[in-house]
């Protein structure tokens, strides 16, 4: 019976928030309520949750004070070189965007902490995407993915639970999958290009245009709407700034192309004109990076910015960032006091910390809301017995002539199962019996958590991960909508990494 309840739960869960006929919130509370009380849960479902939430706590805590700090880098200019940077090399060509996007999230990604990478990330790369009109959904299923692929590092979670749980020496499992690794990432690179490639068909197809000038060695530009951040509005530029400076309406059939104009979003009286003698007012420096980012998060002329600190809020980010990796205190703790300094610095006056603190109150909220809301899912799972069921159901299922192929069945089964439950569950519940059946197919403990780490990409996008709660949040994306695009992406570089560690011998069959 609580098999039953436990899959139609996630059924329903999903179809819900996929068909977006409740928010995640509101679907990680009222499902999972229903489904206790008809498990049985009665009063005690109460303590479920609470148990639940306190031991989530400090991973609310981590969010809202990493929110909190990186949002004040956002806001004082450290990432604005950066993005210039990144906006040099891409150019307006969302295809290097997208790679650029997904090189950006391996290398931050580096540090185990998916939150952090997220939080980075799209501070970096969101409002790129808006001054180009790009789909903020391809952002985070790039960065999903290739966050989830790099989940298999020696120090981060999943690898050290395999090797706590089946007491294996980490590198033991880690080293050997290294190729398979590579390939994850190969895959994840290959779809990456084909979204870049997507976006651009879509751009054009809502006319923007792409043009290469003529007698000129300049990368291909934009012309068309400039898209601003959430909230603000857009204003449309219906004219492309030359090489000297002047402005033009757009190349005429000459070029073969045409400049879409549009305008304000709050249907202002702004046309493609004005939005031209606004250009050729602010002179050749507008033509760049920066005015290609106004009205958006990192809007060049924004009453936060703090220039003069900026080697100061460099060094301090880079000091977290070492703490982080080295471990040395509680994350939460670390981020309150990195809050704490960055707030006394670039804000010393109270009023301008309550207008800072003010200013990301609706992105924490969100987040926190979220987190808290999982807790509902994750209490009422294990306080009823449900995953406990699910897992001894799923061992039971396996027939004895499997057993050669435990290690293969792990693999595919570490897909769904890490999705619907905690690593924790898991690591710590499942994979020991498994590993224990399979030792008698002649199969290693190492093969089984080699083959048990696979399910990785897939199990990032899972509504119980925190990062992934935080990353649609920042991206302002609906959860379901990041699914329909993610995961079956996913699924493909799980596979992938598991038929090429089958292939090379590293997860053996018996």
């Amino acid at each position: 019976m609580l098999v039953i309840l436990g899959f139609a739960m996630i059924g329903v869960f999903m179809t819900l928030i996929m068909t977006k006929r409740l928010s995640p919130i509101l679907a990680l509370i009222l499902v999972p309520t229903v489904f206790g009380l008809f498990a049985g849960a009665g009063l005690g479902i109460g303590e479920m949750v609470m148990d639940a939430i306190a031991s989530m706590s400090s991973t609310a805590a981590l969010l809202l004070f990493a929110i909190i700090y990186f949002g004040i880098m956002i806001d004082v200019g450290l990432f604005d070189k950066l993005v210039e940077f990144i906006l040099k090399v891409a150019g307006h060509d969302p295809v290097k965007v997208v790679l650029g996007t997904a090189l950006l999230t391996g290398a931050v990604s580096l540090d185990g902490d998916g939150s952090t990478t997220f939080i980075v990330v799209t501070a970096a790369m969101l409002p790129i995407y808006q001054r180009l009109e790009m789909s903020p959904v391809v952002l985070t299923c790039v960065a999903g993915l290739i966050n989830g692929t790099l989940n298999i590092v020696p120090w981060g979670g999943p690898t050290a639970r395999a090797s706590s749980a089946l007491q294996i020496d980490a590198n033991d499992i880690f080293a050997p999958m290294v190729p398979s690794l590579v390939a994850g990432l190969l895959v994840c690179l290959v779809f990456a290009y084909l979204l870049g490639l997507s976006e651009r068909r879509r751009l054009a197809n809502n006319g923007v245009a792409w043009v290469e000038e003529r007698g000129s060695n300049r990368r291909k530009d934009l012309v068309g709407a400039v898209a601003g951040s959430s909230g603000k509005g857009a204003t449309a530029a219906g004219a492309a700034m030359t090489p000297s400076g002047a402005t033009t309406a757009g190349h005429g059939a000459g070029n073969g192309t045409a400049a879409s104009a549009r305008g304000s979003s709050d249907g202002g009286d702004a046309s493609g004109a004005e939005a031209g003698a606004d250009s050729a007012d602010a002179g050749a420096e507008s033509a760049g990076s920066g005015s290609a980012l106004s009205n958006t998060a990192l809007d060049p002329h924004r009453a936060t910015l703090r220039p003069k600190l900026f080697w100061f809020n460099l060094g301090l980010t880079v000091a977290v960032m070492v703490l982080l990796i080295a471990d040395i205190l509680p994350l939460p703790y670390l981020f309150m006091i990195a809050t704490v300094i960055a707030l006394m610095v670039n804000f010393p006056k109270m009023k301008e910390q309550q207008e800072e603190l003010a200013s990301h109150a609706s992105a924490i909220i969100s987040v926190v809301a979220m987190v808290m809301a999982a807790g509902v899912l994750t209490g009422i799972m294990s306080g009823t017995g449900m995953v406990d069921a699910m897992a001894a159901w799923l061992v039971d299922v396996i027939p004895d002539s499997m057993g050669p192929y435990m290690a293969v069945i792990t693999g595919l089964l570490s897909i769904p199962m890490t999705f619907f439950m905690s690593n924790d569950a898991f690591y710590f519940g499942i994979l020991p019996v498994l590993s224990e059946t399979a030792a008698h197919f002649g199969i290693s403990a190492a093969d089984m958590a080699r083959a048990s780490i696979t399910g990785q990409p897939v199990h990032m996008q899972s509504p119980l991960v925190p990062a992934i709660l935080l990353l649609v949040s920042l991206s302002g994306v609906e959860l379901g909508d990041h699914h329909k695009k993610v995961l079956w992406r996913a699924l493909i570089v799980a596979l992938v990494m598991l038929a090429v560690g089958v292939a090379l011998g590293v997860i053996g069959i018996g």
